[in-house]
């Protein structure tokens, strides 16, 4: 069999692996923190409050805030997205140091 086949096979599979682990944790962030958010509405009448008060606590928000930022990056990571070091910054990064890199062999000749 060809090696770029092969190659080019483990990729694909890589790749898949990689989204199928994102859904899963896509999912256990919605099945989890609906979890809490209702077991909070339900434990609301023993703490005496109306039925908005534990939805507006900032723990509620917290687990699916602090998640999500984790969620963010995981997704960024499967689907390729990176604004900050994209192929652009990467080439000027490249390109600064080669034009350094001839500044300095200039010194010497």
């Amino acid at each position: 069999m060809d090696t770029r086949k092969i190659d080019k096979s483990a990729k694909a599979k890589k790749k898949v692996e990689a989204l199928k682990g994102f859904y899963i944790h896509l999912t256990l962030y919605f099945l989890i923190n609906t979890m809490l958010l209702v077991v909070k509405i339900i434990g609301t009448p023993y703490y005496g409050e109306n039925f908005m008060g534990p939805i507006w606590h900032f723990s509620t928000f917290a687990t699916w805030l602090i998640w999500g930022l984790g969620l963010a990056f995981h997704a960024s990571k499967v689907f390729g997205f990176n604004p900050f070091f994209n192929k652009e910054w990467e080439k000027r990064q490249i390109d600064k140091y080669i034009e350094k890199d001839r500044k300095e062999s200039k010194k010497y000749n």
